[in-house]
Order: structure tokens, then C-alpha cells, then sequence
């Protein structure tokens, strides 16, 4: 005897396609300034150290720190390293 069959509806499959996700806003610009090393006077480049006085290697004065040029003032010149005025410091 034939066995009776029940035929069985699958269910149709649904799919979804997610959406992208939105881009991010592009993240402001920032300006970073350069720290100047801790023991380094900000009117210079490249570093002059933060002393008493300092003053060009090689030169006639009497320290107690020297340095070797040339450098670059790049704010005030408060140990008088640019003799001639011209932006640059201990070019000899």
C-alpha cells in the first residue's frame, strides 16, 4: 500500500543587504608647536641652553655656557649672541 506524502512548503528566504555605515567626519586639523627641549632658550635654533649667560665659543666671553654656530634667532636674543644683527648668531 502506497504510503500517502505530504509535501512541505519551504520557507522562502528573505535577505536584507545592511547599508554601509556612514563615513566619519574627517577629524579638524590640528596645529601641534614643538616643545624646546627643557633646558633649551625658546629664541633659538638649534638649542641654546637656559644658563646665566651664555655665550659663542671661541668668542671673548666669559660663559659659563658657550655654544657653537652658526644659530638661528628665532625670537629675541636675550644673550646678545648676534653681534651683527643679522638673524644669525656665532657665524665665526
Amino acid at each position: 500500500m502506497p504510503v500517502p506524502t505530504t509535501a512541505v512548503k519551504k520557507p522562502a528566504v528573505t535577505t536584507t543587504t545592511a547599508r554601509p555605515a556612514p563615513k566619519p567626519a574627517a577629524p579638524k586639523p590640528t596645529t601641534t608647536v614643538a616643545k624646546p627641549a627643557s633646558n633649551c632658550n625658546p629664541n633659538y635654533s638649534p638649542c641654546v641652553p637656559n644658563a646665566s649667560d651664555v655665550d659663542c665659543a671661541g668668542g671673548s666671553g666669559n660663559g659659563p655656557a658657550y655654544v657653537r654656530g652658526p644659530i638661528r634667532i628665532i625670537g629675541s636674543d636675550p644673550y646678545k649672541l648676534d653681534a651683527d644683527g643679522d638673524g644669525i648668531a656665532c657665524e665665526k
